[in-house]
């Protein structure tokens, strides 16, 4: 899994390899196994190592090849690096290693930048030619890894994680005020390649960027699911895409337990989890360590959803371990999920996953997640009025979206934000507009499906397991997110897939798998009852952190809007149940433990 960074400077001058280093300390947690810098001309690199494949040092990062030319800093696992190593052999390539890192040097070396097209996996790269000096960065098709990025006139640095490039320094920290819409638009999801701070951007997922030794630099998708009906599926009935979506299925759970260390399993109640585990069951997995997680009960809420995750656990004889949260751990740990997010991130679940994730940790170094089955499969309520006559023109699908997902319309952002980052107009609306309006995707439900797949999904579940996963050194895969899998789920008919109150084709093919009982359950959530409703020591940190000097400072949220949410702090929430208040906080309780001060603009 590990961290990778990096600079490439434009001016003529030698790496700052202090910059580098600071950086890579950052993301110890990432890889806490070893660590690496390497410099050649123009170009630094550093890396922290999780050993998950190939624990010698023959794998170690920033891997040189030096009969090829080639170095690389990297963050991720390719799935089918033993079938691409048997392939690459064949072809007269020499190893020196078992890892997958040297499968991608040898790679791009045999097929140059389409050796993108034979990975199964999820990677964020930078790959430096050392006669050319000519560096490849890139991010695997679904944007499982990150890759975010700072440039100006002298250099680029990049790196996995954005407070590694906050150590390294000469950052533009200023707020950003497109993404800051779309923060408060879509419930903290900024999409690529904008992050909240103007310094800071982000390769987008499928995406390469070029950097030439003359400094030019080019960016191109390499990848993006086609959403229309294929000719060769048109007579499929119900249970031939039932056959094939779990035929797809088991492919991608059986592809993610590549590792030379055992692999556990995210075991939430769910369908997703319940249908993972069932299969890994089928593939073997004898023992399997599986991890559900709950919290105390508050105000009669309850905090976990066990009797299902026991049903399952039973039935396929699981190693399982019942993870139980005090509230007395809740608010510490809220401050390290904070400091854990690459970006401020609202959701709730941020903090269950790291607490999950702490404990996971002391067990496995390797899980697998039911993340994006909902976004892949339509498990949401937003889906079915997408199907409806109003939304099948790209204009009734913006407006049925917009009802169902927008946090708050253009005049009620207005009044909560300062006049120093208003927008004259709404670029959130915008850019749901130009995606629904391109190409590849004919319906308003599949016009959604390929907006929350490629953009909402990355930026919000996928960046939350990623972030919180690694904070304590521990890899999540997510199966859900098997590109194989996203490509013929995007061409099946939406009715199979709204049907059942969701997930209806998903759905159907678990039963041959799992119990109904699981199956037919009210959908669930990772439910964290203390943070349901601010108050108490929560409350507290909230008005502490928009009283703080360096909120005022900053000026990002006008008092009067910022009292009037205080006055009444559950009493504001989104059409997605996300409470306001709880949102303008965590980005000013972001900036503040990431050390970002100064003026908003």
């Amino acid at each position: 899994m590990c961290g990778a960074t990096g600079e490439v400077r434009l001016d003529g001058r030698t790496p700052d390899i202090g910059a580098v280093s600071a950086m890579a300390q950052v993301m110890v947690p990432r890889g806490p196994d070893a660590a690496g810098v390497w410099s050649q001309g123009r170009v630094a690199l550093g890396h922290r190592r999780l050993k998950i494949i190939d624990l010698t040092e023959a794998g170690a990062q920033p891997m040189v090849d030096s009969e090829l030319g080639l170095s690389i800093a990297w963050n991720g696992c390719i799935y089918n690096y033993e079938q691409l190593r048997d392939e690459l052999m064949s072809h007269g390539y020499r190893f020196f290693s078992h890892s997958d890192t040297e499968v991608l040097l040898k790679g791009y070396h045999h097929w140059g930048d389409k050796f993108v097209d034979h990975l199964k996996g999820m990677y964020a790269f930078a790959i430096v030619e050392r006669d050319s000096g000519r560096v490849l960065l890139g991010r695997d098709r679904l944007g499982i890894k990150p890759l975010y990025i700072s440039e100006n006139a002298d250099r680029i640095r990049f790196a996995s994680s954005l407070p590694a490039l906050l150590a390294g320094g000469d950052i533009d920290t200023r707020i950003d005020q497109v993404a800051l819409h779309h923060y408060m638009t879509f419930h903290s999801v900024v999409p690529p390649p904008r992050t909240i701070l103007r310094g800071v951007g982000k390769l987008p997922p499928a995406s390469l960027m070029v950097i030439e030794p003359d400094g030019t630099r080019t960016t191109k998708v390499y990848w993006e699911p086609d959403f229309t009906r294929c000719d060769e599926r048109a007579d499929w009935s119900e249970r031939d895409w039932e056959d094939a979506v779990l035929h797809s299925l088991r492919v991608a759970v059986e592809r993610r337990l590549v590792a030379d260390v055992p692999v556990g399993c995210l075991l939430s109640g769910g369908v997703d989890s319940s249908l993972i585990v069932g299969l890994l069951a089928e593939a073997g997995q004898h023992g399997l360590k599986t991890f559900s997680i709950g919290f105390e009960s508050v105000g009669g809420v309850e905090g976990d959803e066990f009797r299902y995750s026991d049903i399952i656990a039973k039935r396929f004889d699981t190693d399982h371990h019942q993870i139980r949260i005090g509230t007395d751990r809740m608010l510490p740990a809220l401050d390290g999920a904070i400091g854990a997010m690459s970006e401020p991130m609202v959701s709730h679940d941020c903090v269950a996953f790291y607490l999950l994730s702490q404990e996971v940790a002391k067990h496995v170094k390797v899980v697998q997640s039911g993340q994006g089955a909902d976004e892949v499969f339509a498990g949401y309520h937003w889906y079915p009025p997408m199907g409806e006559p109003s939304a099948a023109s790209v204009e009734g699908s913006v407006a049925s979206y917009r009802a169902a997902f927008f946090d708050r319309d253009q005049s009620a952002y207005a009044k909560l934000v300062s006049a120093a980052v208003a927008t004259e107009d709404d670029p959130s609306e915008r850019f749901v507009a130009e995606h629904f309006a391109r190409i590849g995707a004919a319906t308003g439900v599949d016009r959604a499906l390929r907006l929350d797949t490629t953009v909402m999904l990355v930026d919000d579940p996928v960046k939350r397991v990623d972030n919180m996963t690694m904070a304590w050194g521990l890899e999540g895969r997510v199966p859900f997110l098997d590109h194989d899998l996203v490509e013929l789920a995007a061409t099946c008919p939406p009715q199979y897939k709204t049907a059942h109150e969701g997930k209806g084709v998903l759905k159907q093919a678990a039963r041959r798998v799992i119990p109904a009982d699981v199956i037919d359950r009210p959908k669930g959530y990772f439910p964290v009852p203390a943070l349901t409703h601010l108050e108490g020591p929560y409350l507290d940190l909230v008005r502490d952190a928009l009283y703080a000097p360096e909120a005022k400072e900053r000026g990002l949220f006008r008092p009067d809007a910022v009292e009037q949410l205080l006055a009444d702090p559950n009493g504001r929430l989104t059409p997605l149940r996300g409470n306001e208040l709880w949102q303008i906080a965590l980005l000013e309780l972001w900036l503040q433990k990431h050390g970002i001060r100064g003026p908003a603009a």
